[in-house]
């Protein structure tokens, strides 16, 4: 890849933070958030997007997006007010900017109606009289400037009364970034005529020259007739990346004073000795200290960034993984030689332990990613969603800084799609029926993210009519799904909405009806290590909640074995471990057997009988009890034979190379070298779901 496709290539990455950033203050905006700052920050963002762009000659990128900052600098002004109506053009502006901006990078052509439609629909909003210059051919063009040295000319014609006075020092990170003198000089030749001169006074002998920094400075008047604001929109983008200085020249009958003398560097000045250069490296003025053009400190530098590809990490996390497994082993390998826990040996291996977890944690989080991107796509579906069914949406979006595996959230994405679709589609009822149940008008999607025991709880929920129950038991048995006699509590009758084929649309339409429902989001949910379960109240709504581990590389688990087999539950499945008392196992015709706890009747799940290994127990007075509890806060009991520690363990999926096995979640590697199965707690208590999918699978 040459230098351009580098640049280019960022400049893409960097859209993705700008467009982030647009759709953040377009929906604060539309929520009734009227701070400057909050308009500037769009108009920045798409300021910044058409001026990339520009540099690449993306020409249908730049036409529309100068028109859509037009439009937006006329709120910024004042002069418009963000009405509902120009705020849902605004977002669906953004939507296509976004739209442009993947056609740009694919090299996809882009629907120039589409464009022209848009542009015409900003367009009604401006003030013609105000307007800036039409974007109808807008495209930019390079200017040939010669910006030659020439160490005797003379010095520029003193400025016209009323006339602008530009003074420009960059900073080195304005390289750095890709930004060049030379274009901004370029773009202000397009506000009009100007005279500059080059100050390099600050220039070293070649000898002594640190190519990265900047020598240069550059002095400039233009005409009065050009605006401060139209300058300083050149500089917008760049302005944290060097020292800008605009002011006018008074307009006065006072005589003009003498023109300062250009500065030229003395061929005969010695040379700066290594250690000044090394000196002046260290303590001159930075981007991230010096002052900004309004003389405000710009206080601590930006922390600094890296962009490195998502493979590397993987073999890195990999990496981290083998040493897990070797740190096991080492523990297996002076847990049968017998040493002491006292000795040497003993001690560090438990320093040795303790790094690699921290080792581990640290890695983990470099692919640890916040969930809003995520959240933020889901704005633009809801919004097509409303339009499909004529429904007045708005979506809530809450814990947007929650940080999930990246994998996770690349994963996510469908079924999260599906979900959102379906909980305007189907969740919320109607204008007219949300009136006549004394509800407003605009239904409200609310999609939230939160950790919690060690893993990552994603909820879905709408203020609609609730899930139609007996609706949902006849389609059921109408489609052969359950039998017309068989009694289903409700949670039952909701998970009927988890059945593959299983639809309530009565026709077709591009949102719902084809017969891929919620089948597909809950296996794409439990191939990533979730699960997924359902509260509605009927006139109130629904909430789908969603579980996922943080990582799908490693966990926590308690390794016990069940039936001669060695097995790992999850430790953020495990309340506590217990042995009860003969007198606290009691039998219940409906439960079976069940022990009491603390004042409670929980159900006993009989692992190693669920999972085939053995018959069922008859007494279970010598077993070790592992409370455990599901996502829907129900206690289960599960029995093991004996507990041997708890430990980090490495996930190997079975799905690629074995496929789906009932109960068993994942694999992994014990110190031993032996394989142990990570049970699927949720499955397992779930032990009408496990004997079908048994049954299903012998």
């Amino acid at each position: 890849m040459d230098t351009m496709d580098e640049i280019r290539e960022t400049f893409f990455l960097e859209c993705e933070d700008l467009l982030q950033d647009l759709e953040t203050g377009l929906s604060a905006i539309r929520d009734g958030d009227r701070d400057p700052e909050k308009v500037n920050s769009v108009f920045r963002a798409v300021h910044s997007i058409k001026g990339g762009a520009g540099a690449f000659a993306l020409n249908d990128l730049v036409r529309f997006a100068h028109k859509f900052e037009t439009t937006l600098d006329e709120v910024r002004a004042g002069r418009l007010e963000p009405q509902t109506d120009l705020i849902a053009l605004f977002l669906r502006s953004a939507d296509f900017l976004a739209d442009l901006v993947a056609s740009a990078q694919s090299g996809d052509q882009v629907d120039s109606e589409q464009i022209d439609h848009l542009i015409s629909e900003l367009e009604s909003f401006i003030d013609s009289d105000n307007a800036a210059p039409s974007a109808e051919n807008f495209v930019f063009e390079p200017i040939a400037l010669d910006f030659s040295l020439d160490f005797d000319a003379p010095p520029p014609p003193p400025a016209e009364d009323g006339d602008w006075r530009i003074t420009l020092s960059p900073h080195e990170n304005l390289f750095a970034r890709g930004n060049d003198s030379v274009l901004l000089l370029r773009a202000l030749r397009l506000l009009g005529d100007y005279s500059v001169t080059c100050d390099w006074s600050d220039l070293l002998l070649l000898d002594h020259m640190d190519c990265e920094k900047s020598y240069l400075k550059w002095s400039l008047t233009m005409p009065a007739m050009v605006t401060e604001t139209a300058i300083r929109e050149v500089f917008e983008f760049v302005e944290d990346e060097c020292d800008l200085k605009i002011e006018r020249t008074a307009v006065s009958s006072a005589p003009r004073p003498a023109p300062v003398e250009t500065q030229t560097p003395s061929k005969q000045a010695p040379a700066a000795s290594p250690q000044a250069l090394h000196e002046d490296s260290d303590h001159g003025p930075s981007a991230g200290a010096s002052a900004d053009a309004n003389g405000k400190d710009a206080g601590k530098a930006p922390k600094a960034t890296v962009r490195v590809e998502l493979d590397r990490v993987d073999r890195l996390i990999n990496l981290i993984g083998e040493l897990v497994i070797n740190q096991s082993m080492l523990s297996q390998a002076v847990f049968d030689a017998g040493f002491p826990p006292n000795s040497p040996l003993a001690g560090g291996l438990d320093e040795f332990k303790q790094l690699t977890r921290d080792i581990q944690e640290s890695v983990m989080s470099i692919r640890a990613q916040p969930v809003k991107p995520l959240f933020q796509r889901m704005s633009r579906i809801v919004r097509e969603a409303s339009n499909a069914t004529r429904k007045d949406v708005r979506l809530v979006t809450e814990g947007e800084s929650t940080e999930v595996d990246k994998i996770v959230i690349e994963r996510l994405s469908d079924p999260l799609t599906h979900m959102i679709r379906n909980a305007v589609d189907h969740g919320l009822e109607s204008r007219e029926k949300r009136e006549a149940a004394g509800k407003p008008r605009e239904g409200v999607v609310r999609l939230s993210a939160m950790h919690r025991s060690g893993r990552v709880i994603i909820e879905v929920s709408d203020d609609g009519a609730g899930i139609n129950r007996p609706r949902v038991r006849q389609i059921a048995i109408e489609k052969g799904l359950i039998s017309a006699d068989e009694q289903l509590t409700d949670g039952e009758i909701d998970n009927l909405l988890f059945m593959p084929g299983f639809s309530t649309a009565s026709e077709v339409s591009n949102l719902s009806g084809r017969g891929v429902g919620m089948d597909v989001v809950k296996k794409s949910i439990q191939a990533l290590g979730g699960r997924v379960s359902i509260v509605s109240v009927p006139g109130q709504g629904s909430s789908f909640i969603i579980s996922l581990p943080l990582t799908l590389a490693i966990l926590d688990g308690m390794v016990v074995r069940i039936a001669g087999q060695t097995t790992i539950i999850p430790l953020t499945d495990i309340v506590e471990t217990l042995k009860p008392k003969p007198e606290d196992i009691h039998y219940l015709s409906t439960e079976g057997q069940v022990v009491f706890i603390r004042g409670a009747f929980v159900p006993l799940v009989d692992v190693g009988a669920t999972l085939g290994y053995r018959a069922p127990l008859t007494k279970v007075d010598n077993q070790i009890v592992v409370l455990t509890q599901t996502e829907d806060s129900a206690l289960s009991a599960l029995l093991v034979d004996e507990i041997f520690d708890q430990r980090q363990v490495v996930i190997k999926g079975l799905e690629e190379n074995y496929g789906s096995v009932p109960g068993i979640a994942a694999a992994t590697i014990l110190g031993d070298g032996r394989i142990a199965l990570i049970l699927d707690v949720d499955r397992i208590v779930s032990r009408k779901s496990m004997t079908a999918d048994l049954s299903e699978a012998a």
